[in-house]
């Protein structure tokens, strides 16, 4: 699994999961051992077992059981890539309700439940992903909650920069489907030094950002950006700069996310983690959304 991307992956919950489910036992096991001559609780071998159960089966019923196929990933509970697309797909259903949410109430209201769902998606991302089982309910939650944060960012922004909310959407997909055919092709892998310039990165990006963050709630800056618009170089306002860096991280943590799923479904992970998988790949879809649309205000509020 590649460590230290996306925590989601990387907690407990996830990574103790890679051992398959105990397969189901052989429907025929029982009947082997009940051959005419044997007392109760009078076990047969292998060999002597398969012989006695032929002796009763019919040619017909002998090609009919050698015909059927070998038991799959789904028959014996494992977490399969259908798994993951679907219940990511649902994921993605509930956030986009959660958006049309904010983007259609009223301003005053919408305002109040972009609130909540930064507040209330920001504890459920914790819950979910240091919890031990992974829980649907509370996925899909934090997606809805997630859904009333985005529509409510989107319709912010989108009312001072028209059309800058499709944008993005176009943008998330455009990048998403990007990364997913370079890790197909196997062009572009999560590789121990690339994951550690991504740890380090990632920990520069948020330092900065809980500073500027602590600047614009104290007033130190007023820029609607703080420093990612009041500083420039070379006429070029920063966040464009760390826009673009934080896009390519949260690209590349897309990339460790399918290195986890992959490794997961190798390994026979049970089938109730494609839920974390679902959840994982939620959490970093959202965190490229926020990315690049308030890197596309910041280029549109600098023309």
């Amino acid at each position: 699994m590649a460590l230290g991307g996306n925590p989601v992956f990387n907690g407990k919950n996830f990574r103790g999961a890679k051992q398959a489910p105990p397969v189901p036992q052989n429907p025929y096991g029982q009947q082997f051992n009940q051959a005419p001559g044997r007392a109760p609780g009078q076990v047969m071998d292998g060999h002597a077992a398969w012989s006695a159960q032929q002796q009763n089966m019919t040619n017909e019923q002998l090609q009919q059981m050698y015909n059927q196929p070998a038991a799959g990933p789904a028959d014996t509970g494992r977490m399969t890539y259908d798994d993951v697309i679907m219940k990511t797909v649902a994921c993605l259903v509930v956030l986009i309700i959660g958006a049309g949410v904010t983007l259609f109430v009223a301003p005053a209201l919408s305002t109040m439940l972009m609130i909540v769902g930064a507040l209330g998606g920001f504890v459920l991302a914790l819950v979910n992903t240091f919890k031990k089982q992974p829980s649907p309910a509370l996925i899909l939650a934090y997606a809805g909650l997630e859904g009333l944060f985005l529509g409510g960012l989107t319709r912010i922004l989108d009312g001072m920069y028209p059309g800058v909310g499709l944008q993005a959407v176009i943008g998330t997909l455009a990048v998403f489907g990007v990364t997913l055919v370079l890790f197909k092709s196997g062009k572009v892998r999560a590789t121990p030094k690339m994951v550690r310039f991504f740890m380090i990165a990632t920990i520069g990006y948020a330092v900065f950002a809980l500073i500027n963050l602590v600047m614009m709630w104290t007033g130190a800056v007023q820029e609607p950006f703080g420093l990612r618009t009041s500083i420039t170089i070379a006429g070029i306002p920063l966040g464009v700069f760390i826009g673009i860096l934080a896009i390519g991280l949260a690209a590349f943590s897309l990339i460790m996310d399918f290195t986890s799923i992959e490794e997961g479904v190798r390994a026979g992970a049970p089938e109730r983690y494609s839920w974390v998988a679902a959840f994982g790949l939620t959490v970093t879809l959202v965190w490229l959304y926020v990315e690049i649309i308030r890197l596309l205000a910041i280029l549109r509020g600098d023309d």
